[in-house]
């Protein structure tokens, strides 16, 4: 059952998928029609979950659900990566890939490895003050109040430290 994003209850579990490339517009408006309809038929052990998605920042996929009507089962959790796994195949990109980090710098989203995060340290092109998103949240009352938040309060912190 859909329920809009912002009706959500800051306990509600959310999944953060990462996009390799911004969406265009065309995209992100194909895509809505379908998120939506899987959204509406996510059923755990046959029952309607309280669910939600929406698109953030032209590049991350964000799924959340209201576990107090519903919690997921492994088998809703599986239908819901097939989905992220089909939304891959139709736009050919990378959803499920983890092993680059985003940061807004200069207002543009900034994809960077471990290595490459140590170097634009270096470089000072990365500060502890400068956003992050991190994907590793759980739930939706994280997402509203710390993402992206400063590098430099989050997991990330030890980066900034001489």
């Amino acid at each position: 059952m859909y329920v809009a994003f912002d009706h959500l209850p800051p306990q509600a579990r959310v999944w953060i998928y990462q996009a390799s490339r911004p969406l265009t517009e065309e995209e992100i408006v194909s895509l809505l029609p379908r998120i939506a309809q899987f959204v509406e038929a996510w059923t755990s052990h046959g029952r309607q979950l309280a669910a939600s998605a929406q698109l953030l920042h032209k590049q991350f996929l964000v799924i959340g659900l209201d576990e107090q009507v519903a919690g997921a089962s492994g088998c809703s959790i599986d239908a819901s990566v097939r989905f992220v796994q089909e939304l891959e195949q139709l736009l050919g990109i990378q959803l499920l890939e983890k092993s680059r980090m985003a940061f807004l710098t200069n207002g543009e989203l900034r994809l960077l490895t471990r290595r490459e995060l140590r170097e634009a340290i270096a470089a000072g092109q990365i500060q502890a003050d400068t956003l992050y998103f991190n994907n590793t949240l759980t739930t939706k009352g994280q997402l509203d109040g710390q993402w992206p938040a400063p590098a430099g309060q989050t997991w990330l912190a030890s980066y900034f430290t001489a």
